[in-house]
């Protein structure tokens, strides 16, 4: 199947409106990828692929015991979006995270959303990312969401929602620059023809969201970015953006706390640090505060933050903000700080420890999404519609032992992008992940953001975990 004999069927589809009728923003590319010709589409793949493998563009998988370094999958179709389109996007999310990040401040603070009844008080204090030792923390400039990826989808009419917000340590940048390093090089021509907003000065905009966390009086304050090693499945990643940012890449057993600082331990003997962009989970960052069999982290670290010694990237405590309960109160978040209605909705959520809700999803599961409250990477998850009944008698007997844990929204039919599939141009379904940058006086939308592909026919799970791929994703200025 080429471009002329594709069909978008009856999905939303990025690229075209109907069979043979390509998007007005999507012609240029489509008219310059049919001239290639599929044979060449499918060479110019195999290249970026490789020379993605080359520059180290890899992940591993947890559940895979021989420890192998994979290749995220990478489709050369890019996806577009319009600049009007963009400029909606772009308001929503400053709004959503500057809603989360009063809401952080205040479930660490003074509670006036739970003494208001906006939100239960036992939601919060079950919610696995809520944690007491982070409760009256003031972080620098009472910014707590630094570096968050919203993900977003679409359904069959356009129209964007929310699926969840990503606020710990967010992944997948990298592939977004590395992708669009690897499109340039591939299309340059097309490049020079469609006004398409550049995306590599993230490292420059993250950096200077980082030093924005130090002590004013400090000419020249350190960063670090602190990985879990070498095993983490994003740790390509962490050392990408210490290597592009110029900052270390540092470990814990290269940190100690010593005279009342966080010190990076080098050649020359102790140097103090002064921001942390950490990729490391909360529960793992100082075992005398959290979880003390924690080898990742540094002894002693919380209390040197909580004495506002050091900064911390995302602040310690905003993985309570990622808890798929608490999603489902993000736009009465908007409403009750910012006195706004939410310009992104969320998917309709239902809240198995709600009775009605309850019901209503055990009876319906066949139709259902149904989701752990704080499992990633597609994992603890039910599409009803793909699921057999023993799994869906499974589910049901988890969501009645533990109600709290589960959400279930109803199946969306996500928007679909054109995807060479073993010689032939096909739908799959797609999100997309911006990445936003919180500084206080401003918050930073990074131009497009990753877009994940399901690469198995009919799948609407996009993660890399579960075999999805990625593509680039064009803003047009």
């Amino acid at each position: 199947m080429s471009f002329n004999e594709y069909n978008p069927e009856d999905f939303y589809d990025e690229l075209f409106i109907a069979k043979g009728e390509a998007r007005s923003h999507s012609i240029s590319l489509i008219e310059h990828m049919t001239s290639l010709g599929i044979e060449k589409l499918a060479q110019q793949r195999s290249t970026a692929e490789i020379a993605l493998f080359k520059l180290g563009v890899t992940f591993n998988v947890y559940s895979d015991t021989r420890g192998v370094e994979k290749i995220f999958p990478f489709d050369i179709i890019p996806r577009i979006i319009a600049s009007e389109e963009w400029k909606s996007l772009e308001k929503g999310l400053k709004q959503r995270i500057q809603a989360l990040n009063l809401f952080l401040g205040d479930i660490y603070g003074e509670q006036r959303i739970i003494k208001d009844g906006k939100i239960p008080a036992e939601i919060i204090y079950s919610a696995s990312g809520f944690l007491k030792p982070c409760l009256e923390s003031k972080p620098p400039a009472q910014i707590w969401c630094h570096i968050t990826g919203t993900d977003l989808v679409r359904d069959k009419d356009g129209k964007w929602f929310v699926l969840e917000d990503n606020l710990r340590s967010p992944s997948g940048i990298s592939y977004v620059l590395e992708n669009r390093r690897v499109m340039k090089s591939t299309f340059p021509e097309i490049f020079q023809n469609m006004a398409v907003a550049p995306v590599d000065d993230y490292p420059s905009q993250l950096l200077e969201t980082l030093l924005n966390l130090a002590p004013p009086q400090l000419p020249n304050p350190t960063v670090v970015v602190l990985t879990p090693g070498i095993y983490n499945s994003a740790y390509y990643e962490h050392s990408f953006l210490a290597q592009q940012m110029g900052v270390e890449l540092v470990e814990g057993r290269d940190l100690v706390v010593a005279d009342g600082y966080l010190q990076m331990r080098t050649t020359k003997g102790l140097r103090r640090v002064d921001v942390v962009y950490r990729r490391i989970d909360d529960n793992f960052l100082d075992p005398l505060a959290f979880n003390p069999d924690s080898l990742l982290g540094v002894p002693g670290l919380m209390e040197v933050y909580q004495q506002g010694r050091v900064a911390l990237a995302n602040a310690p405590g905003t993985g309570v903000a990622d808890d798929k309960v608490v999603y489902a109160y993000v736009p009465d978040m908007i409403r009750y700080y910012l006195g706004e209605e939410p310009i992104l909705a969320n998917v309709p959520t239902y809240l198995c420890w709600r009775e009605a809700d309850r019901k209503y999803v055990l009876d319906n599961l066949e139709n259902l999404v149904v989701k752990a409250a704080n499992e990633a990477g597609g994992y603890g998850m039910l599409i009803g519609i793909n699921s057999t009944p023993e799994e869906r008698a499974e589910f049901a007997q988890k969501i009645i032992a533990q109600p709290r844990n589960y959400i279930a929204q109803p199946t969306l039919s996500l928007s679909r992008v054109p995807t060479l599939i073993d010689g032939k141009i096909e739908g799959r379904h797609v999100d997309l992940r911006p990445y936003i940058l919180h500084r206080g006086n401003e918050i930073y939308v990074h131009p497009g953001g990753l877009t994940r592909v399901a690469l198995k026919k009919g799948s609407l799970v996009v993660n890399s975990s579960q075999g999805g791929g990625s593509k680039d994703t064009w803003v047009l200025n």
